[in-house]
C-alpha cells in the first residue's frame, strides 16, 4: 500500500472515531439556540472561530494531552465530570432563559446598541468545548495518541505525522459547512422554531451534561475493582 493510501486509510479511520463522538449537528442545534440574537455576520463570524478552536483543541490533546493531564493530576474521569457540569450549566440556561421586562424605547435602543458593542462569545464555550471536542472526544484523542505510538498497523513514519493534522484539519472544516448552514435552518424556521429548539436543546444538553457525570462517577467507582483484578 503506497503512503498515500495509508493517507486516507488514516484520515477515514480517524473520522469514523471522533465524528460520531464530535457530532458537528449537535452543534448546530446549540449554536441556533444560543444566537437567536445575532446577525448573520456575527453568527459566520462564531461558526468560524468555533471551527478552529476545535482544530487547535484538538491538536493539543493528541500533542499535549497526557502531558497536560499528568501535570495537572487531570484524570480521564475528572474530565468527564468537569464537561458534564458545563453541558448541564449551559442546558439551564437554554431551558429556563431569563424574562426580559419590557423596556422604554430608550432604553431599548441603547441596550441594542451596547449588545453591538459587546457581543456575546460562544465560539469557544459551548460550541467547540465541549460542544464538539467535549470530554468524551477528548478521551478519544488521548487515548489513540499513545497507541499510534506503537504504530500498530504499520503506518509509514510521515503518514503518522500528517494524518492527525489532517484528521483534525478535515473534522475543523466539515464542522464549519455545517454551522455555515445554520443561517439557512434560521430562515426556515423562524425566531419561534429557534425558541422551541434553544428549549429542547436546551433539556437535551442538561441530559448529556448529567450522562458525562454518571460515566465520571461509575469510572471512578471502577478504578479500584479494576486495580484489583
Amino acid at each position: 500500500m503506497t503512503g498515500f493510501m495509508q493517507l486516507l486509510q488514516v484520515i477515514g479511520l480517524g473520522l469514523v472515531l471522533l465524528l460520531p463522538l464530535a457530532n458537528p449537528l449537535t452543534t448546530i442545534a446549540m449554536l441556533l439556540g444560543l444566537s437567536s440574537g445575532m446577525t448573520t455576520a456575527e453568527r459566520n463570524q462564531q461558526s468560524l472561530m468555533a471551527s478552529v478552536y476545535v482544530f487547535l483543541i484538538m491538536v493539543v490533546a493528541y500533542y499535549g494531552g497526557q502531558v497536560v493531564m499528568h501535570t495537572f493530576g487531570v484524570s480521564i474521569p475528572g474530565l468527564r465530570i468537569a464537561g458534564g457540569l458545563i453541558v448541564a450549566f449551559i442546558g439551564f440556561r437554554m431551558l429556563f432563559p431569563q424574562q426580559s421586562q419590557d423596556e422604554a424605547p430608550e432604553v431599548e435602543a441603547k441596550t441594542q446598541e451596547l449588545r453591538k458593542k459587546s457581543s456575546v462569545n460562544i465560539a469557544f464555550v459551548p460550541l467547540a468545548m465541549p460542544g464538539t471536542a467535549g470530554p468524551g472526544t477528548i478521551a478519544m484523542i488521548i487515548s489513540s495518541a499513545s497507541s499510534m505510538k506503537n504504530n500498530p498497523l504499520g503506518f509509514e513514519n510521515w503518514v503518522l505525522i500528517v494524518g492527525p493534522i489532517a484528521i483534525f484539519l478535515t473534522i475543523g472544516i466539515i464542522l464549519w459547512a455545517c454551522l455555515r448552514s445554520s443561517g439557512a435552518i434560521m430562515r426556515i424556521v423562524g425566531k419561534g422554531g429557534i425558541e422551541a429548539i434553544s428549549r429542547l436543546m436546551g433539556f437535551l444538553l442538561v441530559c448529556m451534561g448529567v450522562q458525562f457525570i454518571i460515566n465520571g462517577i461509575l469510572e471512578v467507582a471502577s478504578t479500584p475493582v479494576l486495580a484489583s483484578l
